[in-house]
């Protein structure tokens, strides 16, 4: 049951131990990803035409993404009830040689424009939400000051984070180097814009975080017509020349989103098919769903979405898993873990710390709350099985806490989610189909 302010979960798993084995799979659909939407929106801006962007995702991310292309000065439209948004592209150029831009929490929009203004020519003032404010941006705008770009930060406000002002001249090095040990988005939107380089350009990475990411990235640009090179294991080359073409793209269903229904599997003891979900998929967090087979499940990919079957006995295991690829459901599997068979220990996850919210402390805390017993290192995390106890569970403006912790609460009663509401960054109706879900398992 969901108001303004709280979620209460609805405890169901009691329910369904009296449900008859062999039973039809849930079936659900999820929005489309955000994480390719907002690639496809920048992609779409830098090809030279008109692109039309299906399935897109409607999300508060998406929609600060593209009120900044329009306040750039570029033509677009949107249609939410068909799912689509279109861009035309001029190529490169910025029509607006000056513009306020305001990006809310979106992650990607605040990373990609940034590089993309930043490598520009003109001067653009950049500002974002609170939460958006506390997130760093020191190591991609070190590179673009490299490059030749002018950061001027705001006084008041602290140096490597937003508000500040850039006033870009195009690329003035054809070499640059870049730390993603806190975001894989600031090596995705150099990438991204490197095309625009007048000579060869090359990117030297330091760190490895969120590899799957850039692999997304790379293979997005190759279908808007841009290939980059892998000379090195830490280095990225685009040749010049290269140019974006314009057209239509099918964003991808949302895998991240798909994965707290395949998380309801093991929980709840049921099969669970998301809607046009494949392995193939473009998106990392397709790994989830290969941990959740570790735990005991089973996975085949059917022409109509991957099925994921529960353990037999109905019995999951704990597991030590790394989840550098797949970070998103580092709280997706810790909200699940004190149900499991033996502890978990989750690996590869420092730079959550840095996320929507101090995802590692926020764990640790929520579930502690719970009479769960936790203990977190500086990358790590590792959770004991146990019987959670009600609790009202802070979400930190955090979707991913709102959405992965609803979770526990289906196999526990007395659990509720603060502000349900911060899911509109990237999945506003979650607890409505979470909602239906419940009522289709109810009979």
């Amino acid at each position: 049951m969901i108001s303004s302010d709280v979620y209460r979960v609805p405890e169901i798993y009691s329910a369904l131990k009296e449900r008859p084995a062999g039973c039809a799979p849930l079936e659900v659909s999820v929005p489309g990803s955000k994480s390719i939407t907002n690639r496809a929106l920048l992609l779409a801006t830098l090809a030279d035409g008109y692109s039309l962007l299906k399935g897109a995702l409607f999300s508060d991310d998406s929609r600060h993404f593209l009120s900044c292309i329009r306040n750039l000065g570029f033509y677009t439209t949107a249609d939410e009830k068909e799912r689509t948004m279109a861009v035309t592209g001029l190529g490169g150029p910025v029509p607006h040689a000056s513009a306020r831009q305001y990006v809310g929490s979106a992650g990607t929009a605040a990373r990609f424009l940034t590089a993309y203004l930043g490598l520009s020519h003109g001067i653009f003032y950049m500002d974002a939400s609170e939460q958006m404010r506390r997130r760093p941006m020191a190591p991609l705008l070190d590179s673009l000051q490299k490059l030749g770009c002018q950061v001027f930060s705001v006084p008041g406000h602290e140096r490597g984070h937003f508000p500040f002002f850039l006033r870009g001249h195009g690329f003035k090095r054809d070499r640059i180097s870049v730390n993603i040990d806190h975001s894989s988005q600031f090596l995705s939107a150099l990438l991204i814009v490197s095309c625009l380089s007048p000579r060869d350009f090359t990117i030297e990475v330091e760190g490895t975080h969120g590899m799957a990411y850039i692999d997304m990235t790379v293979k997005m640009m190759e279908q808007f017509g841009v290939t980059v090179e892998r000379p090195g294991q830490n280095l990225f080359l685009t040749r010049a020349g290269q140019h974006y073409r314009a057209g239509e793209y099918q964003v991808e269903p949302d895998v991240s989103a798909a994965c707290y229904f395949y998380a309801m599997c093991p929980l709840l003891n049921i099969p669970v098919s998301v809607r046009n979900i494949h392995f193939q998929s473009l998106q990392g967090d397709v790994a989830f769903i290969r941990l959740l087979e570790q735990m005991g499940c089973t996975a085949s990919d059917t022409p109509v979405g991957i099925l994921l079957s529960p353990p037999e006995g109905g019995v999951f295991q704990g597991i030590t898993a790394d989840m550098s690829a797949c970070s998103d459901q580092a709280i997706t599997l810790a909200a699940i873990a004190p149900y499991a068979q033996g502890p978990t220990s989750i690996t590869g996850i420092g730079h959550i710390r840095f996320q929507e919210s101090d995802r590692l402390g926020a764990i640790t805390t929520e579930l502690t709350k719970m009479g769960i017993r936790c203990e977190s290192a500086q990358d790590s995390l590792t959770i004991w099985p146990g019987t959670p106890r009600p609790a009202s569970i802070e979400t930190y403006d955090d979707h991913r806490m709102a959405m992965g912790f609803a979770l526990t609460g289906l196999r526990t009663a007395g659990i509720e989610i603060r502000d349900p509401g911060c899911c509109k960054k990237t999945f506003e109706d979650y607890f409505d189909v979470l909602d239906k879900a419940v009522s289709e398992l109810n009979g």
